[in-house]
């Protein structure tokens, strides 16, 4: 077995792999000010923009993921990657051309098989880049590339549409995609398995079958599933429907929407997620259990922001309280991922990341959107244009319910950790 690649090597990987999850993010997150607009000219209900937000990219989106991550644990990781990021790249680019509502769905779920091959091979190629004590603090890295992806597209949204209307928009967002995929294609660094832990890659792919029962198993695992689902209704919910929501009932316009929101979204939110890993790799050095904690205990804190920021009049106010929200709620990824890749064997970590961002995706980002848009209709005829505020309230406070999970999850994240490093799992 061939040793890790050099610590530049290793840095260089991490940058390029920062790169593509930014771009996936701002191809995710454009539509989410461009809702307005094509509500307008499609004459769209509130549930259609939420299934265009949430259920049609993230069904499809959560269940090529398994299958992609498989074949990046059997074969190249890098070759998976690239190959999906030119998929979604052009899939965005072509929803500028959507003539109706389910020809947008079709692009938007196009997007969501691309994206599906980003994720999973990149926690795996982590995982194999930096060892156990430094991992949480690179896939936060990692994962900031979210964070400033949210960024460019709230800021690139709200100018774009306005300069050139939200068809053009979809079209220059996409396309810059497909030369990022070739620079990935050709440049990333593909370490060989279990090296960085001097552990030797000698098993073969386990089945899909016995992979997810071993995955079941552990019970630290299930509730990590759980606790991250949960986060991410409240956290999907909002991303797409906070624009929407500045707009209607603040009455702001995009573009001070994207200049407001857009850095807020990069820089604050890579910051909360770059505490988050480096907390979790500093608590977990003495007790692997703030792998878990560190995540439980920000969800606590962020749950009640929330509640101020929906209820307290003023635009300016509400911006201001959006910072803790986002601070708090990007803390998650990094001891989470951090512990799922620890409890999976090298031929299965893809798989594992792929499984925990099936049930994020499919309950998150699947149900998040598309609940806010189901309650802002049901509560139309009693609050009017205050319908929005109240839905955001109540999915809201799934941040809360997941906490419950993640501190469920501590209580056996130690020994299961332990058990797979000794050959006991």
């Amino acid at each position: 077995m061939s040793g890790p690649v050099s610590p530049h090597r290793a840095r260089y990987a991490l940058g390029l792999l920062f790169v593509v999850y930014a771009v996936s993010l701002v191809d995710r997150q454009i539509l989410a000010m461009l809702l307005e607009d094509i509500k307008l000219e499609m004459g769209l209900k509130d549930w259609q923009l939420g299934f265009l937000s949430g259920l049609a990219f993230a069904l499809f989106y959560s269940t090529a993921g398994i299958p992609l991550a498989r074949l990046a644990d059997r074969g190249s990781r890098r070759a998976v990657i690239a190959a999906g990021m030119i998929a979604w790249s052009i899939a965005t680019a072509l929803s500028g051309a959507a003539r109706g509502f389910w020809q947008l769905a079709l692009a938007r779920v196009a997007v969501g098989v691309g994206e599906a091959a980003g994720s999973p091979p990149s926690h795996s190629l982590i995982s194999d880049l930096f060892p156990p004590e430094s991992r949480a603090r690179a896939i936060a890295i990692y994962t900031m590339g979210a964070n400033v992806g949210v960024m460019g597209g709230y800021m690139l949204g709200g100018w774009l549409a306005q300069s050139i209307g939200w068809r053009w928009t979809f079209v220059v967002i996409g396309l810059p995609g497909v030369l990022v995929g070739l620079l990935v294609r050709f440049t990333l660094p593909e370490p060989p398995r279990g090296a960085i832990e001097d552990r030797a890659d000698d098993e073969p792919q386990p089945p899909l079958g016995e992979a997810l029962r071993y995955l079941f198993r552990l019970r630290a695992y299930r509730q990590l599933a759980a606790a991250t689902s949960l986060y991410n209704v409240a956290s999907y919910g909002f991303m797409f429907w906070v624009p929407a929501f500045m707009q209607r009932v603040h009455e702001m316009d995009r573009t001070e929407i994207g200049l407001w929101l857009g850095p807020i979204a990069g820089f604050v939110g890579a910051a909360g997620a770059f505490t988050g890993g480096w907390l979790a790799d500093i608590g977990s050095r003495r007790d692997e259990r703030w792998l878990a904690w560190v995540p439980a205990i920000a969800g606590m804190l962020g749950a009640p922001c929330i509640v101020v920021f929906l209820l307290i009049p003023g635009a300016h106010a509400a911006v201001l309280w959006y910072v803790p929200i986002t601070f708090l709620t990007a803390m998650w990824t990094g001891g989470t991922y951090s512990a799922v890749q620890g409890l999976a064997s090298l031929r299965m970590r893809a798989t594992a990341a792929a499984v925990l961002l099936f049930l994020l995706n499919f309950i998150g980002f699947g149900l998040g959107p598309q609940l806010v848009g189901i309650l802002s209709d049901v509560f139309e005829p009693t609050w009017g244009r205050e319908s929005l505020r109240y839905a955001l309230l109540v999915v809201g406070m799934c941040k809360a319910w997941g906490c419950v999970h993640g501190f469920l999850a501590a209580k056996h994240l130690r020994a299961e950790l332990a058990a797979v490093r000794e050959g006991e799992a």
